[in-house]
């Protein structure tokens, strides 16, 4: 039976949340995985090694590597090396005060990608070695080969003038702003995409997007030309899973807004389904709406965790996800 090739866009936390689903769902489906992660984080320690040493920030394709990652043990205590971070050292335990703070917040994993990229002088092929190391299920790209700034026209950006629109510029101060985002583009406005991703696009079974931050993990790969146009011309179905809680960034946007918003970025979009958490999405008729806009139908399961917090349980949503997925058959 053929595998079916399944790529996910996003980038952080609600990628990891996505792929870590699919990883349950790939035995019985056996899934054809590849991550494409957004690459304009701009804060902690990917914001610094980005600053410093140039090149691709690390942390959203690590998080994607990591949740990818096999089940041996020892790709497991990989993984947990990937993750682990460097807490900051009392100055009285070192000769050097200057040296205090040099690896203090680094994930390791981040310093290890930094070092491939540099060593191999190419970001995907570090990213294999990466994914060989942690016996990844799957392979993760980025959306580009150069890193890409983040920027936005925010309505109230300043408390004090809440009718003014002000320019913000860095994925990390998009991702805060407390005004509300009116437009979002990329810098270089138009980077070049990854062949590879374009390549795992025009061959995919299936396309995903979300749950993630809209405007800073999912929205950026619509923005880049020649993805979105491969989004646009792929003989894949795609899906489109809702978050479970409004971000600083999408403050004031409804769930049935998200969905808007991908078809004002890229108005060819068509989507076969949108899958949302029963409680979240609250009243389904706007939302079931905005999804048939898009040629969608809203599928509702209980896939968020049960202790209250917004946050995905990953064997819910991929019980959710294998019947849809498996329709690709």
């Amino acid at each position: 039976m053929t595998a079916i090739r399944v790529v996910a866009f996003g980038g952080g936390h609600g990628l990891s949340a996505s792929l870590r689903a699919l990883r349950r769902c790939a035995p019985e489906l056996d899934l054809d995985l590849t991550a494409v992660v957004t690459v304009g984080d701009d804060g902690g320690s990917s914001g610094r090694l980005r600053a410093e040493r140039g090149g691709l920030p690390p942390g959203d394709l690590r998080q994607a590597l990591v949740a990818l990652a096999g089940d041996h043990p020892a790709t497991k205590r990989s993984a947990g090396l990937f993750q682990h971070r460097f807490a900051a050292v009392p100055t009285s335990t070192i000769d050097d005060r200057a040296a205090a703070g040099g690896l203090t917040g680094h994930a390791i994993g981040n310093l290890v990608l930094c070092g491939l990229m540099e060593l191999l002088g190419d970001p995907v092929a570090a990213l294999e070695h990466a994914g060989a190391m942690l016996g990844t299920v799957g392979r993760v790209l980025p959306m580009s080969c150069e890193p890409v700034g983040i920027e936005a026209r925010v309505r109230g950006v300043d408390p004090d003038r809440p009718a003014e629109v002000g320019i913000v510029s860095g994925q990390h101060q998009v991702a805060v702003t407390t005004g509300r985002v009116e437009s979002l583009r990329l810098s270089p406005v138009a980077p070049a995409a990854c062949p590879e991703a374009l390549a795992a696009i025009g061959t995919a079974d299936w396309l995903l997007f979300g749950p993630g931050s809209w405007y800073t993990s999912v929205l950026p790969h619509l923005l880049v030309p020649e993805l979105a146009a491969a989004i646009v011309a792929s003989p894949a179905r795609r899906l489109v899973t809702l978050n479970l809680a409004a971000e600083k960034e999408t403050f004031g946007l409804s769930v049935a807004d998200h969905l808007a918003e991908l078809r004002w970025y890229l108005p060819k979009l068509r989507v076969d389904c949108v899958l949302g958490d029963v409680k979240a999405v609250g009243d389904p008729d706007p939302v079931e709406r905005a999804a048939e806009s898009l040629g969608a139908r809203l599928i509702l399961a209980p896939v968020a965790v049960n202790d209250g917090t917004p946050c995905h349980d990953s064997a819910a949503l991929a019980a959710a996800l294998v019947p849809v997925l498996g329709a690709a058959r």
